[in-house]
Order: C-alpha cells, then sequence, then structure tokens
C-alpha cells in the first residue's frame, strides 16, 4: 500500500484546518513538506502548491460565505492590487539584478518583526478585542454577521456583531499590490503576508477578513499556475489533487470551527505560522 497517498491529505487536512482560522490556507507550510518529505524539488512544486490553494480554498471561502462572514469589498480590494503586482513582480525577477536570496532575509526579518508585533497584541490585546472575545465565551461562539455601511473610494465602514469597523480602500490596494509584487518575484505567500497586516495595521477583527484573504490567495494561485505553467513548469496533477483534497476539507471545517475561537488564539497561532515561515528564510540565507 502507498501510504503517501494517506499522508499527503492528512498533512493538507491539518495544515488547512489550523491555518485557515487564521485567513491563510497553509501552502507556505506545505511546500517545505513537499521537498523534504517527498522529495519533489523540481520548480513545478510551486504550481504544484498553487494548485493546493485553488482546490482547497473554495471550502473555507464557501463556509464563510454561509455564516455570512465574507468582507466581499475587502476580497475585491485585495485582488485588484494582487493582479498587477504579480504581474509587475513577475517582470521585475527576470529584468532586475537582485540577489533573491538577500531579498529573502529581508522579508525574513520583516515577517519576524510582524510576527513579534501580533504575539505582543495576542499578549496585550486592545480593549475592543477583549471584549469581542468576552463575546464569544459568553455565546459559546460568533453571533451575527457582516453589515456594509458605506462603501466609498475614501472609506469603507461596516457593522460585524454590533462593532463599528472602517478601513480606507487605497491603502489596502496598494499594500496588496506590494505584497502581489513580492510575490510574484520570490514566490513569498500573499496570504501570510496580508492576514497579519490587516489585522495588525488596519485593525480589522480576523473574523471578517479571513474569508476575504482567503479568496484573494485563490485568484493569486491561479494566476501563479498560468505563470509557472507558461515557463514549462505546470503542477504535479496527482500531488496537487492528493494536497488539494485534504485542503478543501481542512480549511472547510477550520473556517467552521473558527467563530468558536477567541482572536486572541488566533494571533497567536497566526504570529507563531509567520515566525515559522520568517525562520525558514533567515536560515536559507545563511546555511544554504
Amino acid at each position: 500500500m502507498d501510504y503517501s497517498l494517506l499522508l499527503i491529505p492528512l498533512v493538507a487536512f491539518i495544515t488547512g484546518f489550523v491555518c485557515s482560522q487564521a485567513g491563510v490556507s497553509g501552502a507556505f507550510l506545505l511546500l517545505p513538506f513537499q521537498v523534504s518529505v517527498l522529495g519533489f524539488v523540481n520548480p513545478s512544486v510551486n504550481a504544484t502548491n498553487f494548485l493546493y490553494n485553488v482546490i482547497a480554498i473554495p471550502g473555507g471561502i464557501y463556509r464563510f460565505s454561509r455564516e455570512k462572514r465574507m468582507l466581499w469589498v475587502l476580497s475585491f480590494i485585495i485582488i485588484l492590487g494582487y493582479i498587477p503586482g504579480i504581474y509587475i513582480g513577475s517582470l521585475f525577477r527576470v529584468t532586475y539584478l537582485i540577489e533573491p536570496k538577500t531579498f529573502k532575509l529581508f522579508i525574513g526579518f520583516v515577517l519576524l518583526y510582524i510576527a513579534l508585533r501580533l504575539l505582543k497584541s495576542a499578549l496585550r490585546p486592545e480593549k475592543e478585542v477583549k471584549k469581542f472575545d468576552e463575546k464569544i465565551k459568553s455565546h459559546k461562539g460568533v453571533k451575527g454577521d457582516i453589515k456594509v455601511e458605506k462603501t466609498s473610494f475614501s472609506r469603507i465602514i461596516f457593522y460585524f456583531w454590533k462593532e463599528k469597523y472602517s478601513f480606507s480602500p487605497f491603502p489596502v490596494f496598494l499594500t496588496a499590490m506590494l505584497i502581489g509584487i513580492v510575490g510574484g518575484a520570490y514566490g513569498v505567500g500573499g496570504g501570510i503576508l496580508m492576514s497579519p497586516l490587516l489585522i495588525t495595521f488596519f485593525r480589522l477583527p480576523v473574523h471578517t477578513i479571513a474569508g476575504a484573504n482567503l479568496l484573494g490567495t485563490f485568484f493569486a494561485s491561479l494566476i501563479g499556475i498560468l505563470s509557472f505553467t507558461s515557463l514549462g513548469f505546470p503542477p504535479d496533477i496527482t500531488i496537487g489533487g492528493l494536497l488539494g483534497v485534504g485542503g478543501l476539507a481542512g480549511i472547510y471545517t477550520g473556517a467552521k470551527f473558527q467563530k468558536y475561537v477567541p482572536e486572541i488564539k488566533i494571533r497567536l497561532i497566526l504570529g507563531f505560522l509567520i515566525i515559522i515561515l520568517s525562520g525558514r528564510y533567515i536560515f536559507q540565507y545563511f546555511f544554504q
């Protein structure tokens, strides 16, 4: 019996279940799994990782949408930023002479800063976060849906569980575009960068941005598959399919389970996940 047929979906299920609660797919954890455990070192491994996202993420999008926790306008802004960003990043990669190894070291330290900021906010949460988490505990889960009050080029205002939140669309668009450029040029996952920035810098609750961030990652992954395939490195359908099936179940279950998890705990999870990614980039610079 080929145990990889069981191992691959199981690893993807666990990864998707944990990471989806923070609004990320977990693809950045599955890349080293494919390389180190499965021995998949061909450049097609990146396209395969994108295929995992395309198959797995719709489960989370469906669940968040069904529970009316999809901030669609935020999804639209993120996607609008990712599309030109990934294209610019691809052009940058083949024309500009910056050493990827050095740049990844820089990204590693940026991620480390974001992770430490997240962990600090989890250990010393804002008053509104404490208040929100108390609601979750008393009601045994998130009750209520997202209601957008105002949509304009200057401000998006919405209510979630009777609390008012707002953000400016243009800074979010620019952030998504910059992340798209980095991702297109050096393969840094968009979702794992976007989620903590939406939480820490734009001060949006994770229960409202998770679905939108996953949808943005889905579209970015479609572009990634097309890019790698056009360069002669299509995804491995078998491995990508097995990962996708496990991830589909994991992300769906994680999205459903998220409403019972306080934001402070999700921030802790996301912080530790980002530390893993930052450590990987820093390690690669000094030891590879």
